[in-house]
């Protein structure tokens, strides 16, 4: 090859430019052009309007040949909010979900070291950003213009209800609590489904997380103190307790959407954890835990204050984490593909 290859796609092909990332091994997408402008006053108007209108570009970037099943990402658009920076829509093989924590950090990452968001080299970065469920804080620890680190504080979680048991299929009986991050998790532990948090359970994990979560949205109506939008069942987390040591408190293992597994601790997640925890007594404010992930990744967090959420008792959570930038693509979707729209495969 004697000179570098200048490709153009033709006229008229629709071009998406996107910078992905991930944040302890977990997949994010960013999205920085080439889908259309998202009408809606709020972010959940917004969601709504995604998932109606624009759900072929979800596919496109979420699924193959371009994605995977486990594959993660992100719309940002304006805010919404007075003072905030920007706002979000988070994508996934099933949809769009209300909150993502690894994705605030990786959005956070990317914002700043692309100069999306403007806020110096060194020293700590505020990022506000409007998410579906909430007003998210990220502070990011920049050195030399990198972001090495960040935290967030998330909306407030709370404790939905605590030694809940469904009858599952296949499994038996099986004890979970119920608590919201910014989505609603079932938390159930390993054990007792007869499994663990490490990778080679993989694939009963999925089966098993599906089938819980089946079992727990047939079980009993979830609702939302304040949006119908959020009372659904995101997700089915895992706990395990045998990495529990000096530094870390236990594994989280997160089933989602379409049989999606976390690769990280899964931030919501942890958010929800802590208000399980803060219920039952077992931690304290300010008290710091480490959560580890099923590829060894890991989040801190601590309850920031105690709040109220309508009827609810909850706490305002913050969660850190370190996200990479893993690369930046132009994909491009030739009208007479005939798989041009994307397909999954589980």
């Amino acid at each position: 090859m004697k000179k570098p290859i200048d490709w153009q796609p033709p006229e008229g092909w629709t071009r998406i430019s996107v910078i992905d990332a991930h944040t302890g091994g977990e997949p994010f997408r960013v999205v920085t052009s080439g889908v259309p402008e998202i009408p809606g006053d709020t972010m959940l108007e917004r969601r709504r309007y995604a998932r109606e209108h624009l759900d072929t570009f979800r596919r496109v970037l979420m699924w193959e040949p371009r994605g995977h099943a486990d594959m993660y990402g992100c719309y940002v658009t304006p805010p919404v909010t007075p003072g905030a920076d920007l706002g979000v829509l988070f994508l996934h093989n099933e949809g769009l979900s209300t909150m993502c924590g690894h994705g605030i950090i990786a959005l956070t990452k990317v914002a700043l070291e692309s100069g999306m968001v403007e806020r110096g080299r060194d020293g700590e970065a505020t990022v506000r950003i409007d998410s579906p469920a909430g007003l998210i804080t990220a502070h990011a620890r920049l050195v030399a213009g990198r972001v090495e680190g960040v935290r967030f504080e998330n909306v407030a979680s709370f404790a939905a209800s605590l030694d809940q048991e469904v009858e599952v299929p296949g499994l038996g009986p099986i004890a979970y609590d119920l608590a919201f991050g910014g989505a609603f998790y079932a938390y159930v532990r390993a054990a007792d489904a007869g499994l663990t948090g490490r990778a080679e359970d993989f694939r009963a994990l999925i089966e098993a997380g599906t089938a819980i979560k089946k079992a727990v949205m047939g079980s009993s109506a979830i609702t939302h103190p304040f949006e119908e939008d959020l009372g659904f069942l995101y997700g089915v987390i895992f706990t395990d307790d045998s990495p529990a040591g000096d530094t870390v408190h236990s594994r989280h293992v997160c089933v989602f959407a379409d049989g999606e597994v976390d690769r990280c601790p899964t931030g919501t997640g942890v958010s929800a954890r802590l208000a399980l925890l803060h219920a039952r007594g077992e931690i304290g404010i300010d008290e710091t835990v480490t959560i580890d992930s099923i590829v060894g990744s890991q989040f801190t967090g601590r309850v920031l204050r105690t709040t109220t959420f309508g009827p609810q008792k909850g706490v305002i959570p913050e969660v850190a984490g370190t996200a990479y930038v893993t690369g930046r693509a132009e994909f491009v979707i030739d009208p007479s593909d005939p798989l041009r729209d994307g397909f999954i495969l589980r």
